[in-house]
């Protein structure tokens, strides 16, 4: 994502730990390669542990004072704070420092930034950006301009970045008014698939689990799946057939992080909320990942601050060929759970098995004796349920299926012909 012929940036990562070191280990460790991702190297990490955040400078004078030391001996020209920091904590550590002051949102807003490929996506990247900046505009200029560009510059460009809180209001409204148009058709969309009555699978997880791999995998979808971390930000939906012929709209959903910008969570509401209108929740995990359990918490967590709490999961625990793979991994919350490899095709079948299993339960058994007048209600069956058995006899056709709720009545046998 850096410029060719660009010096790369070279970053030191800042963490507080207010409860286990540890743990702040691991997230600067996620730090490191959202950098990485957003094109900096990270030469040195720098961990403070305290019983509170300082609320002027995210850390103490004695570690602001280790931290320059480091920046002169590391030759690194910006550090990266593992928080969302205020405006206050940014312009003064940028007095304090003389560098380059980022922090994790601005990353993760960066690389998004070079991720979005749709209108919907960068109108959505852009609104969640200017809101970032519209309360760090003192001070936000001038640190941009210490390195000419790197993180924080992609995306709405340099000359914007300039612009004045009056122009930032003005451009903050248009996109509002722009991802309303985008909502709306969305909201279409949402209700044609309803009125085809084809069920759909939204696939959620923490970013890097194999969601893309999965839908490529699925339906032969060709989407960009790269081993790093928001490969693909744009969402996806295509069809699937199940064993019994029933058709599935499966739709891919951009990656969840620990720390997830709530400018982000704002501005891609409309693309989130694909799991909320969906029928069934596809919740792949990196089983291979020692972080796991961190991850799936933050996924739920994710999912219960968007409303998302209602509906029936399916956990499928990915990467099954990577060594390190837990195959002993549960999840209580969920409906079922599923072990798989997403990448050979390993374990494949049986979530497609889960996956009609779990819908079959929203659905209605229905054992009725067609005449051969009514056959295209079986064709309806056919294409919106699951067929289990069909017997053509001499006063029509027996058929035993489940059908969901919304063409129950459509698959009726008329009176005086049963």
């Amino acid at each position: 994502m850096i410029e060719l012929g660009k010096e790369t940036e070279r970053v030191i990562l800042v963490g507080v730990s207010l409860t286990e070191q540890e743990d702040t280990r691991k997230s600067l460790d996620e730090l490191r390669e959202l950098a990485s991702t957003a094109g900096a190297e990270t030469v040195g990490t720098v961990i403070q542990s305290r019983d509170q955040v300082h609320p002027g400078t995210y850390v103490g004078k004695g570690k602001i004072d280790e931290i320059k030391d480091l920046l002169w001996e590391l030759n690194a020209t910006g550090i990266i704070c593992d928080d969302e920091l205020s405006p206050v904590q940014m312009k003064n550590l940028q007095d304090e420092l003389d560098t380059k002051v980022m922090d994790r949102t601005l990353v993760i807003l960066d690389i998004f930034a070079g991720r979005a490929s749709t209108s919907e996506g960068k109108i959505q990247v852009e609104l969640a950006q200017l809101k970032y900046r519209q309360s760090r505009l003192t001070g936000f200029g001038t640190a941009m301009s210490r390195l000419g560009g790197g993180i924080g510059t992609r995306g709405p460009g340099e000359k914007k970045l300039e612009m004045d809180r009056r122009l930032i209001k003005s451009r903050i409204a248009q996109l509002n008014r722009e991802l309303k148009d985008v909502k709306r058709h969305r909201e279409v969309t949402r209700e044609q698939r309803s009125r085809n009555h084809i069920p759909v699978a939204a696939i959620v997880g923490y970013t890097n689990a194999g969601k893309s791999t999965l839908l490529n995998t699925l339906t032969g979808a060709d989407i960009l799946a790269e081993d790093q971390l928001f490969a693909t930000l744009d969402p996806t939906t295509r069809e699937r057939k199940l064993p019994s012929g029933q058709e599935i709209l499966l739709t891919d959903t951009v990656g969840f992080i620990n720390k997830l910008p709530h400018h982000l969570i704002d501005a891609f509401r409309s693309t989130l909320e694909e799991a909320k209108f969906a029928d069934l929740i596809l919740h792949v995990v990196d089983a291979a990942n020692e972080q796991m359990d961190q991850q799936m918490y933050t996924v739920y967590e994710t999912l219960n601050n968007l409303g998302v709490t209602d509906k029936p999961v399916i956990t499928v625990f990915n990467k099954q060929d990577r060594p390190g793979f837990d195959g002993m991994a549960r999840d209580f919350r969920a409906d079922a759970v599923v072990r798989i490899s997403a990448k050979t095709g390993e374990g494949i079948q049986e979530l497609l098995e889960t996956i009609e299993a779990v819908l079959r339960q929203q659905k209605i058994f229905v054992e009725n004796l067609y005449s051969y007048r009514e056959a295209a209600k079986i064709q309806l069956i056919r294409k919106f349920g699951e067929l289990k058995s069909e017997e053509y006899r001499e006063d029509g056709i027996y058929v035993q299926a489940y059908v969901p709720v919304e063409i129950y009545e459509n698959v009726k046998v008329s009176r005086g012909d049963s």
